[in-house]
């Protein structure tokens, strides 16, 4: 049987959406085969670009960079918070986790607020509670991903009602944390199924980082009836 693969990544374009305040950016070709013989692009963008990764040093300058992580961080098997009935800017309370959070587990929120990628809209997304990411980390989970700009809330234009609530829970017990995923719903339904399923999120290996890019993957298992 053929092994089924979702990606979870949005694409890394010039212009594409970025959290306030980071680089822009910037995808265009370098060297060309008609002028090098060769196609190259050169890239200009930020750590946190697209469906990415922060390490606990994003938030922390003691705490550990990208490649003082073990690789066992950015992949496990997977459970999903189901989050979609939520309004805009609300925070997810601890009694919407799912079941079966431990160390290990990666868990995923699904907010659904992808469906709003490229749209101001996007700013407007849930984000769980400093509650629900302390049971989280209490659970042991130390791998958290969410389909919106971050785990916290995203202040509107023109506000500086910034947090980083969350994150400091989450990073400061070491895990890590992907942001922008997309496409989580086939997941949710999957789970519903008793559809078991693993998630990879490895970065590109940038040296002593706050975070990086990820080709964020689902490996889905097939359902237990029909499992020998």
């Amino acid at each position: 049987m053929a092994v089924e693969l979702l990606d979870l990544s949005v694409p890394i374009t010039t212009g594409m959406p970025v959290y306030p305040g980071d680089p822009e950016v910037e995808a265009v070709p370098a060297l060309t085969v008609a002028d090098s013989g060769v196609n190259v692009l050169r890239l200009h963008m930020g750590s946190q670009t697209g469906t990415h990764v922060d390490a606990p040093f994003h938030i922390d300058d003691a705490l550990p960079r990208l490649d003082e992580l073990p690789l066992t961080r950015f992949t496990g098997p997977a459970v999903v918070m189901d989050a979609r009935a939520l309004p805009p800017r609300t925070p997810l309370p601890p009694d919407l986790l799912p079941k079966g959070l431990a160390p290990g587990v990666v868990l995923l929120i699904a907010t659904g607020w992808s469906s709003h990628w490229g749209t101001d809209d996007y700013l407007a997304h849930p984000y769980p509670s400093p509650e629900t990411a302390e049971a989280v980390v209490a659970a042991g989970v130390r791998t958290v991903g969410i389909d919106a700009l971050s785990v916290d809330r995203t202040p509107p234009p023109g506000s500086d009602d910034f947090s980083l609530a969350a994150h400091r829970v989450l990073c400061g017990a070491g895990a890590v944390i992907a942001e922008n995923l997309t496409g989580l719903g086939p997941l949710v339904a999957a789970q519903a199924e008793g559809r078991p399923f693993e998630v990879s999120l490895f970065p590109i290996a940038l040296a002593a980082a706050d975070g990086a890019p990820v080709r964020a993957v689902a490996r889905l298992g097939r359902h237990k009836e029909n499992s020998p």
